[in-house]
């Protein structure tokens, strides 16, 4: 969203490039339409959405698995006038979208906007669905990239993506493993009512905001070892963990408000949700956050605590864990809730090391 200005050839390209971006945006600008248009992506914060995760597609999943490809998109075409029923991250972009629309009130020329992009491994002849289903709810995305089978995850760094969410817990994988902030969405098990004016995120610490080293010591020392070592390292920042420039992102257009004394009534809320203790081990996470200079709205320590009570009272658009039990708990009270696949926690369930199965000799 901020920008370095390149020299010598490499600004060269880029002042080409903007008046490629000039001339389109005018020529855009003449045309008489009540459509916001999309940022720049190099201003944008670009979040990806898959089919499944933005609409319900369980049944013609099911079709797909049981019956085929051909079978599959044969159903798409046959039903793409009826709108597909909202999935996990519907609500997540509809908060997006009343972003856009508090941000273009106070800064009607700016850029710096969420951009949601549809990147899904889906066949062109079920574009029409998806695009006729998107018209239906009034939703903002103008920007698809549709892979015909093959993974989209190439395209990511193309489109500037900022965060993507997917079903897929591979793609999501691979994703991370590109340096891009990712997590696997999954359905809330009971329907809670949602802010429709600010949009709420809640992160959990280790392995999401910050690594997995901190981590790594209580899985393989326990508690009091890892205590020890919180203490003595308390001034000395954790590293990032996938989804710290997520928060950063967050961070920026948050501040957008701030400049226009818009603190009290900003539509942006992120919420720290951690297991860890704060008397024992929770300076560090502070100081860390400080370091970046990053804010966090709340920070609830938890000391072990269940997770999904707390969150119920927050009513986040979506939390991020790195624990599959913490989701387990949370989408079961009606939180969604959005896996990220990273750090030592991955070879763990409730604590005890999943034993990989043995080697044939």
């Amino acid at each position: 969203m901020s920008e370095i200005k390149p020299e010598g050839p490499a600004a060269a390209a880029d002042s080409s490039e903007e008046q490629d971006w000039a001339a389109a945006k005018a020529f855009f600008d003449s045309l008489k339409t009540k459509v916001p248009r999309p940022p720049k992506p190099q201003f944008a914060v670009t979040i990806a959405v898959s089919s499944r995760t933005l609409f319900n597609m369980v049944a013609e999943r099911k079709i797909y698995e049981e019956e085929g490809l051909e079978k599959y998109v044969a159903f798409q075409v046959e039903h793409e006038d009826e709108p597909l029923s909202p999935g996990p991250a519907f609500p997540f972009v509809k908060a997006l979208m009343n972003v856009n629309s508090r941000l273009r009130q106070l800064y009607p020329d700016s850029e710096e906007l969420f951009d949601i992009v549809l990147m899904t491994n889906n066949h062109a002849q079920v574009g029409v669905r998806l695009i006729n289903s998107i018209n239906h709810y009034g939703l903002t995305i103008e920007r698809f990239c549709m892979t015909g089978g093959q993974s989209p995850i190439g395209y990511l760094k193309a489109y500037m993506t900022n965060l993507y969410l997917s079903k897929d817990s591979e793609k999501v994988t691979d994703a991370i493993e590109e340096e891009i902030a990712a997590a696997t969405m999954f359905m809330r098990q009971s329907e809670t009512e949602l802010s429709d004016t600010q949009l709420r995120v809640a992160f959990d610490g280790d392995a999401v905001l910050f690594s997995d080293e901190s981590e790594i010591i209580v899985k393989q020392h326990g508690l009091d070892t890892f205590f020890e070592h919180e203490k003595k390292f308390e001034n000395k920042p954790l590293a990032q963990g996938p989804l710290k420039c997520f928060l950063e992102a967050l961070g920026k257009l948050q501040r957008k408000f701030y400049a226009k004394n818009e603190r009290m009534n900003c539509p942006i809320r992120t919420f720290l949700v951690t297991a860890r203790s704060a008397a024992s081990s929770g300076a560090r996470v502070l100081k860390t956050l400080r370091s970046w200079g990053l804010e966090i709205d709340e920070a609830l320590f938890l000391a072990g605590a269940p997770k999904g009570p707390l969150l119920q009272k927050i009513k986040p658009h979506i939390f991020f864990d790195d624990q599959m039990f913490h989701i387990e708990g949370a989408k079961e009270l009606g939180t969604i809730s959005a896996h990220v696949p990273y750090g030592i926690g991955q070879k763990y369930n409730r604590g005890k090391l999943i034993e990989e199965p043995a080697e044939k000799k």
